[in-house]
């Protein structure tokens, strides 16, 4: 017999529970806090910054909020949920703003332990939902994405979900018609908060009649539920689905003799509002971005072949089963213990099917990237706390009962706690880094532009209050190969003039008029081309013809960026008419050097024989073409000691500031991020330097 004993707990004692678990929660949430607090460039304005990019997105947007204005074209989120209660809770709790968006996920996202003991008490099971908030809470997955400084939606995106499931589990458990409200609201709110829920939602929908048509189907209160999910599902505004949610309630409430016809009638004229609004175009569009998007495919399509973004993403790529195991239940042997708990749970509890969406969800990480796997955590976590429970029944005696169950509680959460202990997260930008963008804010206007790689998009714009090209909402193949040609570009003019073009031609025109067609193709449109390799020849030319200047454009060459260089080369180093196969350039950095007397060992294989002045990678050696030290002197002006000593080959770049090594071939050697960043050399006719700190570089378009 696999039910368990029924516990009558009382609300005091869930209470209780509740906040045990809560700060429990928050108080390993803490522990990042501690560890970083004295490194002085994790600070700006006293406080630790945040530690993910998104986070500079919606706080521009509360930002912006809370000044009461922004510019037109800036991408600032002020529409966006979290922007606006994050502005809200701005102007009601006494913290500053900074505080505020760093410690936003430690408390939001601790409110799972909510839904969780509650779904435990829903069963009658309050200890197996505390058991189950405390594991759930602390997962890997979890952990990471609403850890202290994590300031993104994921705070409450699996907060809200919880929260339904709970609704329908007490829904199916009671059927009561007041538990009908609850589900509409729940799901309401989840769809304000997280638009992208409306596929998970929709699951929801589809699992609640497949669960009445196996298990009771001729029970109308099963139906009634399932009304009440696509009701909340509808495109419509909140308040909208609020209001037909009472009217269908009233119905039900205060005329008990509804026909089933009636019933049907209301059911099928919700479904046409459902089609309607969208329907299934907006899940197949959830469904074709994020599961069939082809993740050995690492180009795109169109008219023109781009590279695609996806491949370069890490949350979104093929995960090892091991891993998955550990960011779902902590390790390995914790996972397949909660598969078996979960399965067992879901025998001895029917209502528990509709945890099913989110787990099944959450295991699509394997081959659909590991950001999914955090949907996954709340039922294997009550699969696990459900095993710790029935095997701790046969046990009599009450204090060896709860010693075993504390025990296995404790086992469940140590390998979390370990890599709570261990994942000591940088802050996205440095202290010196925000210096040198708010010095940049000084200097430049709200409508000027920086161009930058994708990855520090928000963080410019909310640091120095210009716009940016593209950002991490906006990084397709298309509008990334601008910013990469810019970066990689082998000469000067090349770069400008794409700078001043793309900045006048589309980025502000073309967004105005047609946001959806393909960004590069429109300026190539606009610039009389049809072949985008005549138009790459053609904006090398020196007096090429630009538009007119509207605002200034200004080069963010970062240090950081030398990390993934190869990576923003990808974009633009192809061809884009898919005639031909570009040559892959070597390139190399490194800080990991080991100085033998004969060799300097660079790691990875690669070794440099001083008495022959050549490169050993592997079993292969290549000549050195030319080798560079670069450093600066006591008055901070660079200093480059050039050597040549072969025609062709590798070339060597040593950056005695920084301590760092870098290997390349003349395809990186000569790009604009190498040349301006590294030497400092750029063409005073187009650029002129306006912050030129060790972590970052920013130049000012002249043209």
């Amino acid at each position: 017999m696999l039910k368990l004993k029924d516990e009558n707990t009382s609300l005091r004692t869930v209470l209780i529970f509740i906040a045990i678990a809560y700060l429990f929660s928050i108080s390993m949430r803490f522990i990042w806090v501690n560890e970083v607090n004295s490194v002085p460039q994790f600070h700006w304005n006293n406080e630790l910054m945040l530690n993910n990019n998104d986070g500079y997105y919606y706080a521009e947007g509360a930002r912006d909020i809370l000044a009461g204005h922004h510019e037109e074209n800036d991408s600032s989120p002020v529409d966006d949920a979290m922007s606006k209660l994050t502005a809200l809770l701005s102007k009601i709790i006494p913290v500053n703003f900074e505080v505020l968006i760093l410690y936003m996920p430690s408390f939001l996202g601790s409110l799972i332990v909510i839904p969780l003991i509650l779904i435990g008490r829903a069963l009658n099971q309050t200890t197996l939902g505390f058991i189950a908030a405390l594991i759930g809470s602390i997962a890997h997955s979890y952990y990471n994405r609403t850890m202290t400084g994590y300031y993104d939606t994921d705070m409450l995106n699996i907060v809200f979900p919880v929260f339904e499931t709970y609704s329908l589990i007490l829904a199916l458990t009671h059927q009561r018609n007041r538990y009908l409200l609850p589900i509409t609201a729940s799901i309401a709110l989840y769809q304000w908060w997280y638009p992208q829920a409306y596929a998970l939602d929709t699951g929801l929908f589809v699992l609640i009649i497949a669960y009445a048509l196996l298990f009771d189907r001729k029970n109308r209160y099963i139906y009634k539920i399932a009304l009440f999910i696509l009701i909340g599902i509808l495109s419509l505004p909140f308040v909208a689905k609020i209001g037909l949610a009472v009217a269908v309630f009233s119905f039900f409430h205060f005329k008990k003799e509804l026909s089933n016809k009636f019933i049907l009638l209301i059911f099928v004229a919700t479904a046409g509002i459902y089609f309607l609004t969208g329907g299934i175009s907006l899940i197949w569009h959830f469904v074709e971005g994020y599961v069939l998007r082809g993740h050995d495919e690492n180009t795109i399509t169109s008219s023109f072949h781009y590279y695609n973004v996806m491949s370069t993403v890490r949350e979104a790529g093929k995960i090892p089963f091991t891993l998955f195991a550990e960011r779902i239940s902590g390790h390995t042997i914790s996972f397949v213990l909660a598969c078996i708990g979960y399965i067992m749970a879901l025998i001895t509890y029917r209502p528990l099917v509709v945890t099913l969406p989110l787990v099944a969800l959450g295991f699509i990480a394997m081959s659909s990237g590991l950001r999914f796997t955090i949907y996954a955590v709340p039922g294997m976590a009550l699969g696990i706390a459900y095993l710790i429970v029935f095997i701790s029944q046969f046990i009599q005696r009450k204090a060896l009962r709860y010693s075993l169950i504390f025990f296995l509680t404790a086992s469940a959460i140590y390998p979390n706690f370990l890599h709570i202990k261990e994942y000591i997260m940088p802050t996205v930008m440095t202290t010196e880094e925000v210096s040198a963008l708010n010095e940049l804010k000084k200097i430049a206007s709200p409508e000027d532009y920086v161009v930058a790689w994708w990855d520090y998009g928000f963080p410019i714009r909310y640091y120095s209050d210009t716009k940016t090209w593209i950002d991490g909402a906006q990084h397709g193949g298309d509008s990334n190969y601008p910013a990469s040609f810019v970066l990689t570009a082998k000469d000067s003019s090349s770069a400008a003039h794409m700078m001043r073009l793309y900045t006048e031609q589309y980025v502000e025109s073309a967004k105005e008029v047609n946001n959806s067609k393909n960004q590069f193709e429109t300026l190539l449109q606009k610039e009389g081309y049809k072949d985008p390799n005549d138009f790459v020849a053609a904006i090398a030319q020196a007096d090429y013809k630009t538009p007119k200047k509207t605002r200034d454009v200004y080069l963010y060459l970062p240090l950081h960026m030398m990390e993934i260089f190869p990576t923003v080369a990808l974009f633009s180093n192809l061809d884009l008419t898919g005639k031909s196969q570009p040559q892959q350039p070597f390139f190399y950095s490194t800080r990991s050097v080991q100085d033998t007397g004969k060799t300097l060992e660079l790691g990875q294989g690669l070794s440099i024989i001083k008495e022959t002045s050549t490169l050993k990678m592997g079993t292969q050696s290549l000549p050195i073409k030319s080798f560079y030290q670069v450093g600066y002197d006591p008055q901070q002006k660079i200093q480059v000691n050039q050597q040549n000593f072969a025609s062709e080959g590798l070339n060597v770049i040593y950056m005695a500031s920084y301590k760092q090594f870098l290997v390349l071939d003349d395809y990186y050697l000569k790009s604009q991020y190498i040349q301006m960043f590294v030497f400092e050399q750029y063409d005073k006719n187009l650029f002129e330097p306006v912050i030129m700190s060790p972590m970052t570089k920013i130049f000012k378009l002249k043209i």
